[in-house]
């Protein structure tokens, strides 16, 4: 093992609520990358704020002098915020322009710090990693989230930073902008932890760290290695627990066929004693020494059956605690022939903006869009959601629609998911949509808890329960990026409950694999020729 970059001795981190995410955890960084993984609100990001220094632990201690860049799982730019304040530029792009007008104050000159082509190799860099088309000072609020999460990797790179730590990078990405990432990370030299889901990045991390409520568990391997050494675990704990329990249920066996035999030799001696013909003294030493006889072969026994017990204990312990999650289909009204109409609509975003898009979508219909980064997909949900004008054409949506957007935006962040499915259906019953939230991850506190105060994970399946629990099902289902944050389960039984819902579905996606286990009938790409739909 080389030199650690950042250590972290006994930390814990308690939530204000007064809720441990973790506690007394140890963790050395070196010059191995290390891929962070675990179940949505198990405390990943809050690990990785943690370790970045962005916070510090409730108890324990982080040391090391690395010079860490942070990437948060949420890039949310603040109003007025530029593509260069996304990079983390913008300070010194500004003190290096005071100084050509003749500027001398000595802390412009500190922000710069001999940086003087700071300006060509921000324009240099942008143009490197295919963002050639956005300037220093374009609004951040006018990118797509693939473009806010490349930039912000890309202040990553000119940061000269010992450490990077990368809360979910993939998300919002294109394949080829995933598979560029890739090459890049393969190319780091320095510290690096990434926390994610997505298991072709993971595979290419030498070594896997697990966070679960027991703690953290160092796997020396990748991916790959991680999920089989776990299975391989799984299979020997569930064994052990077989094995214990069986001999548990023998030592209960055991103890019932000592007390009947007691019992038949009690019975037995009353009668004999009622027969015999012998001083009652002499009965009675006879009684003792059998009563002696059988308690210290009962406590025995009883003493088995509790280190029996003790062991169906441990061996319990050891197996990982996977519950099998669900999501239930909405029921819409029978399907209508058309759910959406667009008429020669351009949209003012994307790739194919300024090209006239004729579409109409019917009642059950399933759609697929793919394309790169910026390419106006979101744009289009947005659109048949009711939340952007075209530039040109005529949009009709004739159905119910619950769009669920990369920000989740339909989930209230100030109120609890259990609060909003409640004034949405108030009917619905608070028992019925407590299994129901249960089955999708989210326990009894979570439910309760305000939606700033879940992970991003737990965000996305509120959303997702608010978009789907509707006292009005929704009859245009239209999701974007929907697999983003989700840990595996809850992706498997997103895409179960997906292949069900028998409404019309538009959904944008960026892997393959889960699209293309939706069922989906028609692909629809923006291309600077215009949209293109095909067959899927």
């Amino acid at each position: 093992m080389t030199n650690p970059l950042l250590t972290l001795d006994r930390v814990s981190c308690v939530l204000p609520d007064g809720r441990i995410l973790f506690s007394a955890i140890d963790f050395l960084l070196d010059r191995r990358p290390v891929g962070l993984v675990g179940r949505n609100g198990v405390g990943k990001s809050f690990f990785a704020r943690l370790l970045a220094g962005q916070i510090a632990p409730s108890a324990g201690r982080r040391s090391g002098t690395a010079r860490v860049h942070y990437l948060p799982q949420q890039i949310t730019p603040a109003p007025g915020a530029t593509v260069a304040d996304l990079a983390g530029v913008a300070g010194a792009l500004q003190a290096l322009a005071r100084i050509e007008n003749g500027g001398v104050e000595v802390e412009d000159f500190d922000a710069v710090a001999q940086r003087w082509d700071l300006r060509e190799r921000f324009a240099a860099a942008l143009d490197a990693h295919g963002l050639g088309h956005l300037d220093a000072r374009r609004p951040a609020e006018s990118l797509s989230g693939g473009e806010l999460t490349r930039v912000a990797l890309l202040g990553g790179w000119l940061a000269d930073a010992d450490v990077l730590v990368l809360d979910e990078p993939t998300n919002h990405l294109d394949r080829p902008q995933r598979l560029a990432l890739l090459r890049q990370l393969q190319d780091w030299r320095d510290g690096l932890l990434v926390v994610s889901h997505d298991r072709e990045l993971l595979d290419a991390l030498p070594r896997i760290v697990e966070l679960s409520p027991a703690g953290l568990a160092d796997f020396a391997g990748n991916y790959t290695f991680y999920a089989r050494s776990r299975e391989a675990a799984q299979a020997r704990a569930l064994a052990e627990l077989a094995r214990s329990r069986h001999a548990l249920r023998r030592g209960e066996a055991e103890q019932r066929a000592q007390r009947e035999r007691q019992e038949r030799r009690q019975s037995r001696g009353r009668r004999e004693s009622r027969d015999a013909n012998q001083a009652p003294i002499l009965l009675g030493l006879q009684k003792q020494r059998s009563e002696v006889s059988a308690g210290k072969s009962a406590r025995l026994l009883q003493t088995q059956l509790e280190a029996l017990t003790a062991r169906v204990a441990q061996a319990a312990g050891q197996v990982l605690d996977d519950p099998d999650l669900a999501l239930f289909a909405p029921e819409p009204a029978a399907a209508r022939r058309r759910a959406a109409v667009l008429e020669a609509v351009e949209l003012p975003y994307g790739i194919a903006a300024g090209r006239p898009l004729d579409l109409i979508v019917a009642g059950g219909q399933r759609i697929g869009i793919v394309g790169a980064n910026g390419s106006g997909k979101s744009s289009l949900l947005q659109l048949l959601a009711g939340r952007l004008a075209p530039t040109r054409g005529r949009c009709v949506v004739s159905v119910r629609t619950a769009c669920l957007d990369q920000q989740v935006s339909l989930f209230d962040p100030a109120r609890s998911v259990l609060e909003q499915l409640l004034a949405d259906d108030p009917v619905a019953g608070e028992a019925i949509l407590r299994t129901r939230l249960a089955l999708l991850g989210l326990d009894s506190d979570t439910v309760q808890r305000p939606g700033a105060a879940l992970s991003g994970g737990e965000r996305l399946k509120a959303a997702l329960a608010c978009a789907l629990y509707r006292r009005e099902p929704a009859e245009l289902l239209l999701l974007d990026e929907p697999d983003n944050h989700l840990d595996l389960a809850a992706l498997a039984a997103l895409e179960q409950m997906l292949r069900q819902y028998r409404g019309a579905l538009i959904v944008v996606s960026h892997d393959a694999v889960f699209l293309d286990r939706l069922a989906l009938d028609t692909r629809l790409t923006p291309t600077a020729d215009g949209w293109r739909a095909s067959v899927w």
